[in-house]
């Protein structure tokens, strides 16, 4: 059997290449996905600051609801500060230092900030966490008193300093102090050093200092005796046992540097989930399409098997082996190409910033192994359907019908796909009923399942379009035209892979990318229209806004009101259905001066009572969460404290401002630094009050003055990292499809030479022939595009009408004159080229060669 495939394939090259590409591709994608998701699971940044621990324990960065996966929580949580004593007398432990991260930036002589550390918001530490670093050289001695502190050798070199000069340095939130450099420690990224006592006071974790974080620490790390870290982690661990604290050694310190690494693998694992989903889907499309054409040509080959008594049962075996000799030889290339894909995706990544540059890929075989599993049952499948019908037809009448197609498309079929077209359509309604990115959602999958049911439907739509074009070509129309709408109406089943496959490249980039660019442009328009303010002051080197910036701002002149916004991250706990939900959620963090500065279009209720434990909550959410005015919500902040807040009000505006709005009391003391990360300014409207307010900034180290307005969304040029992300994912699936369509346009033409033979014997000039073909490209081309333009129209209307209010959605008005013409010269190129080398054939060898 494995020989005679061998054989067989050996005389379908052209076929089987567009199966080898199909795999190839298929494989490349699916690998690529695979170590994605395992980056997520298994990935970890390098320990940096604590790589001189052996043992660090932390508290668990995720929220772990029942039944379901967890979820990050991207905000410090602490640890109590009493255990550094406890655990600093254990066996084999011979230096323990808790650990606190809290803003601080060094200002040079002229002014500008200098950023210390990785991140300004946790740069400033106390120096027993120099205990932490790894074989970190120190120019100098220890911070003595509240005047002093050391840097790191990259902070001192780019503010210009070195030990004993003085510097100014700006710590959480506090006006900016002179300091006397005690020391430079020579670490990457190790930050700004103060001593103990000064460094618990500026981070606001004193005891008797009050809130939430008093009397805590970030981390705790530990340095043991060589060789017991295993022995220490595991009397950690039982004495810590029930507290939910993490104890944890090698590689899994790296996570604890920053709160926010859970999240950025977290991501990685939701990419790779949403994206497998469509990338196995349009691999298997492809690859069956792809051979579909293959065993399509050799009809003739299998019929006349089952004439000398080959079984069924045989006849797909040998299609199942041939298919898998040649998936067989696209595979390794296309594992080895996933791998190189994988990590594209990781620096596109890391340049948007929405994982840290730091984050490492993890290599294993298994995203490789994973791939070849699928693939090749993804080859056995779409091989023996497509053998299916030859296979089990009689002897007589499978030789019979190897000569010609079925010229009438299966009812079962054609019913299939109109099902599917049907529940397509019912599936785009759902923006209309939810203004969220997860009704966005619908008109993507509206899309894809539009195709499959194109492809379904796809040999009864162009058998009546080449019987309607057939009608009108009948008399007056010349030889080639009359020949082309011909072939078309009496090979529907070879044409509608050809045009389901073009129609489905189309609906895809369509419904996808209108989908994210209309969510862009919603979320925009309503921010501007909710935002009532024009200036908005940040501080990102600074890790946050100085206190008394808020109110200095409000004594300028022109300033009519001025109120601060922040954001993070909830997991709001409702129940659907009667079953208890989970779901991670963006917040805004609003005080009851908001109403000032924005208008969140409030339904019922008044954002001016967001004091103590309130919330305001989406008009798209409050209904299904049934989280009305005056009823409770439960919710889980971001540093993991649970709490129930009140609802004070219904907000209209979600979609730009988040599904939650927290009171500012509410999150006080549960992020990470603290501090406000910008303030909205509202001012007349006059040039002195923008002069006034751009002075004050510039006379403010570390501030930044930006609109507070987004521009309108024009292009992708503002674009969220997300929705980049998504247009690459795009990007890379079209360069897929149009590749394995161009490849089966060129197998589906090559096996055509002994029709075009005979043609020329029967008198048909090549340019006869070429005229044809071109026809047939053309009239496939315009089918195709037809058919994804009028599947895609009312997703797209309905996506428009949802979220713009007009019945059509926001984009780029170049892409579709941009696929039309893909999808075109596609259709032109790789029947013309084919059609050409056909020719130089003489027909009678042709016909012979068959």
């Amino acid at each position: 059997m494995f020989r005679l495939a061998l054989h067989m394939a050996g005389h379908r090259l052209t076929a089987l290449i567009a199966v080898a590409c199909a795999v190839l591709g298929g494989a490349a994608l699916i690998t690529g996905t695979g170590v994605l998701a395992e980056s997520g699971l298994r990935s970890h940044l390098p320990a940096g600051r604590l790589a001189g621990a052996d043992v660090v324990v932390a508290a668990d960065q995720e929220h772990h609801p029942d039944q379901d996966l967890p979820l990050a929580l991207p905000e410090r949580r602490t640890v109590p500060a009493a255990l550094v004593a406890k655990l600093s007398g254990l066996p084999g432990v011979e230096a323990a230092a808790g650990d606190l991260g809290f803003p601080a930036a060094v200002l040079d002589g002229r002014g500008p900030v200098v950023a210390a550390g990785a991140d300004p918001a946790s740069a400033g530490h106390g120096w027993s966490s120099t205990r932490l670093l790894a074989a970190a050289r120190t120019d100098g001695a220890a911070p003595a008193g509240p005047g002093e502190a050391a840097v790191d050798t990259a902070t001192a070199a780019a503010a210009g300093i070195g030990v004993g000069d003085r510097v100014r340095i700006a710590a959480n939130g506090r006006p900016a102090t002179g300091y006397r450099v005690s020391a430079v420690v020579d670490a990457p990224h190790a930050g700004i050093y103060f001593a103990d006592p000064t460094a618990v006071r500026l981070a606001g974790r004193a005891g008797g200092s009050g809130g939430p974080r008093a009397g805590t620490v970030d981390l705790i790390g530990l340095r043991t005796a060589p060789g017991a870290a295993d022995r220490v982690a595991a009397e950690v661990r039982t004495a810590l046992a029930g507290t939910g604290l993490e104890t944890v050694t090698g590689a899994d310190r790296g996570d604890l540097v920053s709160p926010g690494a859970g999240a950025s693998r977290s991501l990685l694992i939701l990419l790779a989930g949403s994206l497998a989903g469509i990338v196995l889907l349009i691999t298997g499309f492809v690859t069956a399409s792809a051979l579909a054409v293959s065993i399509g040509g050799q009809r003739r080959d299998l019929a006349l098997m089952r004439a000398v008594g080959a079984t069924p049962r045989q006849i797909r075996r040998l299609a199942a082996a041939q298919a898998t000799v040649i998936a067989g030889v696209a595979l390794v290339p296309g594992v080895a190409v996933g791998y190189l894909l994988a990590e594209e995706f990781r620096h596109l990544l890391a340049d948007r910033g929405v994982i840290p540059a730091e984050l490492p890929l993890t290599w294993s075989p298994a995203p490789g192994a994973a791939a070849l599993l699928l693939t090749v049952l993804a080859v056995q499948l779409s091989a023996r359907g497509a053998a299916w019908r030859t296979s089990r037809r009689p002897a007589t009448e499978a030789v019979a019908e190897s000569r010609s197609e079925p010229r009438h498309p299966a009812r079962a079929r054609t019913g299939a796909g109109l099902l599917l077209m049907a529940a397509a359509t019912a599936l785009s309604a759902l923006p209309l009923f939810s203004r969220t990115v997860l009704g966005a959602t619908g008109t993507s999958m509206a899309g894809i399942l539009g195709a499959i049911g194109l492809a379904l439907a796809g040999p009864a739509l162009v058998r009546g379009v080449g019987t309607a074009a057939a009608r009108l070509t009948r008399s007056g129309a010349s030889a080639p035209t009359w020949l082309a709408m011909s072939n078309l109406r009496a090979y529907a089943l070879r044409n509608a892979g050809i045009v389901a496959t073009l129609a489905m490249a189309v609906m895809f980039v369509l419904t996808y990318t209108f989908a994210q660019t209309t969510v862009l442009a919603a979320t925009a328009a309503e921010v501007r229209a909710g935002t009532l303010a024009q200036q908005r002051l940040t501080a990102p080197a600074l890790g946050g806004l100085p206190e008394g910036t808020l109110a200095a701002v409000r004594e300028l002149p022109g300033v009519r009101a001025a109120a601060p916004v922040g954001d993070t991250t909830v997991v709001w706990t409702y129940d659907m259905f009667g079953e208890p939900e989970t779901e991670s959620a963006a917040a805004t963090v609003l005080t009851p001066d908001a109403p000032h500065v924005l208008d969140l279009d409030v339904r019922d209720g008044d954002l001016g009572a967001l004091t103590g434990a309130t919330v305001a909550v989406g008009a798209d959410v409050a209904g299904p969460r049934d989280a009305r005015v005056g009823g409770t919500v439960h919710l889980v902040l971001g540093d993991g404290t649970p709490v129930d807040a009140k609802v004070v009000a219904v907000y209209d505006r979600g979609l730009g401002f988040g599904p939650v709005v927290l009171s500012h009391d509410l999150a006080a003391g549960h992020t990470t630094t603290g501090l406000d990360p910008s303030v909205l300014v509202r001012t007349d409207g006059t040039a002195a009050s923008g002069r006034a307010l751009a002075a004050f900034a510039g006379s403010r180290p570390g501030l930044v003055l930006d609109d507070a307005r987004p521009r309108p969304a024009t292009g992708l040029a503002d674009a969220p990292p997300e929705v980049w992300i998504d247009l690459a994912v795009v990007t890379v699936l079209l360069g897929h499809l149009l590749l394995n369509i161009a490849n089966k346009l060129v197998a589906a033409t090559a096996q055509r030479r002994t029709e075009l033979a005979a043609l020329r014997l029967n008198g048909t000039t090549p340019r006869q022939v070429r005229a044809m073909m071109r026809r047939e490209a053309a009239v496939t081309a315009a089918t195709a595009l037809g058919a994804a333009l009028l599947l895609s129209a009312v997703p797209l209307a309905l996506l428009g009408q949802g979220f713009l209010g007009r019945p059509w959605p926001a984009g780029p008005a170049w892409l579709l004159p941009a696929l039309a013409l893909t999808v075109t010269a596609t259709a032109f190129l790789t029947t013309e080229l084919p059609t050409r080398r056909a020719l130089r054939v003489p027909p009678a060898e042709a016909v012979r060669g068959r």
